[in-house]
């Protein structure tokens, strides 16, 4: 990991610039950002130019009380953009293109529909865009470093998300304990703690599919690092569904590794267990003596969840999003019109949960739609890598909670698509399986090395 460091100090310092100007020169940023993106394109940069725009996603969901980190808000939108016309430009360069973006096209030709009924037409029309661009762009820029890298693309990505958490730390040195944390639960460059969780749950998963494709990629002593590192950032958030979502992927793909149909059966039992527990948690929890941890005066009103989901589908129904939905954007329209309302009851955000959101956006038609590139994408995968089936369970899971996968410029949708990339594209699995020879020459094995820590904060 400290080799990674030493070799991508260019891109940190350009991070860091960023970050800068975002504080001392606001505005400035929708300026320095597109050069810096040209200037790591005409580098031929591939893999940064991915690193790049993660961290921007990340930073633009950082804690609202940080006015100065608001600039990365506006700033993601224009780094999706460039991204597209390098694309476009390159077209040739990336060919064959990346699956991904094809077997959801039906639901992005679809998308435009809903709009119709809009009451607010541009935004919906920027997000819709925005979804398409990010499903066509990050499967492309990932497959196309790894054309040129081979795994050691994968091992900077791993090494990336792991800086990414650990910088958190320095986070902790510079901001109050206000801004760091809400509610006693840690957030971080996240704007609330559920953020933090979903990433670093999201993150296990990558790590996971990565080292079972490469098995070798990483020595015992950093995977032990690199997981440790998550977890810690996926327990100190606090985030009851995130941990359950772990658990799930976990537990799921020691089965399917063993054999589809034993996963299957699996998943009843669990759904069956899940029901008895359930119904039990709050006694289960105070045996095991974690009433705290898992804020116990909450479980049974679901965090005001429950509140939102019933106001959901109310609005859903009483407008007439039913069946068409009111095109993307559309819940945040409705929940903001009421805000005062949902506030008075004790509720802040949105509907969290993806599958309400996608109704309230695309009406049951494209939620059938979209749940069908869905289903048939890990169906596909599971074919060669069966994990795949437990990366589904466990982002179903996680999506009954937060709305996370109706959006497309935040730091959770792309992990899910590096994922997809990563289980479809034939080329990866060639390599990780069918032993085709690297086209870059054989790749590095990673020195003995000890692990990169930061001091403890005060």
């Amino acid at each position: 990991m400290i080799r990674f460091v030493k070799e991508h100090l260019g891109l940190l310092g350009l991070i860091l610039v960023w970050a800068a100007t975002t504080v001392f020169a606001g505005p400035l940023l929708l300026l320095v950002m597109p050069l810096s993106v040209m200037l790591l394109w005409r580098r031929d940069m591939w893999p940064d130019l991915l690193f790049g725009f993660l961290i921007t996603l990340i930073l633009s969901d950082m804690n609202h009380d940080v006015i100065s980190m608001r600039g990365f808000k506006v700033a993601k939108n224009t780094y999706i953009v460039v991204l597209a016309l390098i694309f476009l430009m390159e077209r040739q360069r990336f060919d064959p293109h990346a699956n991904v973006f094809k077997i959801f096209l039906p639901m992005f030709v679809y998308s435009a529909f809903p709009l119709l009924a809009s009451d607010a037409k541009i935004v919906g029309m920027q997000k819709t865009l925005s979804y398409a661009l990010l499903f066509l762009v990050v499967p492309n820029y990932i497959l196309y470093s790894f054309r040129r890298q081979g795994w050691d693309f994968f091992r900077n990505l791993v090494y990336f998300i792991t800086c990414v958490l650990l910088a958190q730390r320095l986070h902790l040195m510079v901001v109050p304990h206000w801004q760091s944390h809400l509610n006693g639960r840690y957030r971080g460059f996240f704007g609330n703690p559920n953020g933090l969780a979903m990433f670093s749950f999201l993150a296990f998963m990558v790590v996971s599919i990565i080292l079972h494709v490469r098995k070798d990629l990483l020595n015992l002593r950093t995977k032990l690092f690199v997981y440790a590192v998550i977890v810690y950032y996926l327990l100190k958030s606090g985030s009851r569904a995130s941990l359950m979502s772990t658990l799930i992927f976990l537990i799921f793909s020691r089965f399917f590794r063993l054999s589809p149909f034993l996963g299957f059966v699996a998943f009843i039992l669990f759904l069956v267990g899940t029901e008895v527990v359930s119904s039990n948690l709050p006694a289960i929890v105070t045996a095991l003596g974690l009433e705290e941890y898992f804020r116990l005066n909450t479980l049974t009103d679901g965090s005001g969840r429950y509140f939102a989901w019933e106001f959901a589908w109310n609005k859903i129904n009483e407008g007439g999003f039913f069946l068409f939905g009111g095109g993307f954007g559309n819940d945040e329209h409705i929940m903001r019109q009421n805000y005062e309302y949902l506030r008075s009851m004790g509720h802040h955000g949105g509907v969290h949960n993806s599958y309400l959101t996608l109704w309230f956006d695309l009406g049951i038609v494209g939620l059938i739609i979209y749940f069908r590139s869905f289903f048939l994408i890990f169906l596909k995968a599971s074919k060669r890598v069966p994990i795949a089936f437990a990366v589904m369970f466990a982002v179903m899971f996680s999506i009954m909670y937060e709305s996370w996968l109706a959006g497309s410029l935040n730091p959770f949708t792309i992990m899910l698509l590096i994922m997809l990339t990563i289980l479809t594209e034939d080329e990866i699995l060639e390599r990780a399986f069918g032993h085709v020879e690297e086209p870059e020459g054989p790749v590095v094995e990673e020195p003995e090395e000890e692990p990169f820590f930061l001091p403890p904060a005060r």
